[in-house]
């Protein structure tokens, strides 16, 4: 780590901000992708892009060859494009173990607005890289905020006079960064490949558990017969003991409530909405009692999905 290290003696620790985003960049990294056969037979599944993504490796993990996959920019627009196309998917992250909520999904879980509903709850075990040029003093590192969030006691330790900035994802990261002779990225070994960086160091952070959840949404509604969990949208009376009334229904029929994210209501102020994660599907007979008495208890209550989990992917 001795390139690292030096590189960090030369600037002065400044505050996180966000960067300005490369179009020049963008651009390279539409060149690294390559041109792509588009089987019009096969769903379109799309993620948040660009290219090299953590979302972008687990559509690829999930759906493999049986889908065409298409980048977008926000997840308001990757909930745009399934809400007007029943046939179409995506995958859009939820939730970080480090960085937290991701309000952008969350909001458009909770607001109905482009609707959409969850198929299937994804996992990936985010293992991060410091992406950069070999033998030069490296004055800003790029990354999404949860990576610069899950890596913070690293870089003060490691690279404590280094400049943090951040953009829209880890992709962008390391296109900038391949632009900036001074500059490096967080993010996967595999956009190394794809921006022509290398490997400075790996893992970063690696003996904190670094989880990211995704969510498979579609534009209509789905009952799959191995759904394990259910997800709330959920808006209460502004009057004491609501929301402890609310939360008794299910503990009055023993189901385990795995999140809970309250997010104010716009126009509404001092009134908030929550997403609510509650393990069992709508076929069960307890969470069907337990919906039951939570209608009662709302004054608007919405199953956003009832859906299976699977198993942690690896990146």
């Amino acid at each position: 780590m001795t390139d690292v290290q030096g590189a960090c003696m030369t600037q002065p620790c400044r505050p996180l901000r966000r960067a300005r985003f490369s179009l020049f960049g963008a651009a390279a990294g539409v060149l690294a992708c390559g041109l792509r056969l588009i089987d019009m037979r096969l769903p379109e599944i799309a993620y948040l892009g660009p290219h090299g993504t953590y979302s972008h490796l687990v559509a690829e993990k999930r759906y493999g060859r049986r889908a065409n996959l298409v980048d977008l920019p926000s997840i308001t627009e990757i909930c745009d494009f399934v809400s007007k196309h029943p046939s179409r998917h995506a995958i859009v992250p939820i939730e970080n173990s480090s960085g937290g909520a991701i309000y952008e999904t969350v909001d458009i879980l909770l607001g109905g607005k482009p609707r959409v509903h969850i198929d299937e709850e994804l996992s990936l075990d985010v293992k991060l890289a410091l992406l950069g040029r070999p033998g030069v003093k490296i004055r800003t590192v790029y990354s999404h905020f949860a990576p610069l969030e899950h890596c913070d006691r690293w870089l003060r330790r490691h690279m404590p006079k280094t400049e943090r900035r951040e953009l829209p994802s880890t992709a962008a990261a390391a296109m900038q960064a391949a632009l900036e002779t001074n500059a490096a990225a967080l993010g996967s070994r595999r956009l190394a490949e794809i921006y022509g960086l290398s490997v400075l160091h790996y893992p970063v952070e690696a003996d904190v558990p670094n989880i990211t959840v995704f969510l498979a949404i579609s534009g209509r509604k789905t009952d799959p017969p191995d759904r394990s969990k259910t997800t709330l949208a959920v808006k209460l009376p502004n009057a004491p003991g609501a929301l402890c009334t609310f939360l008794e229904t299910f503990r009055d029929e023993r189901i385990n409530l795995s999140r809970l994210i309250s997010r104010p209501i716009r126009g509404c102020p001092r009134e908030y909405a929550f997403l609510v994660d509650v393990d069992g599907g709508t076929g069960d007979a307890a969470l069907t009692r337990a919906l039951k008495s939570a209608r009662r208890a709302s004054t608007e209550l919405r199953v956003v999905g009832s859906y299976p989990c699977r198993r942690p992917y690896r990146s």
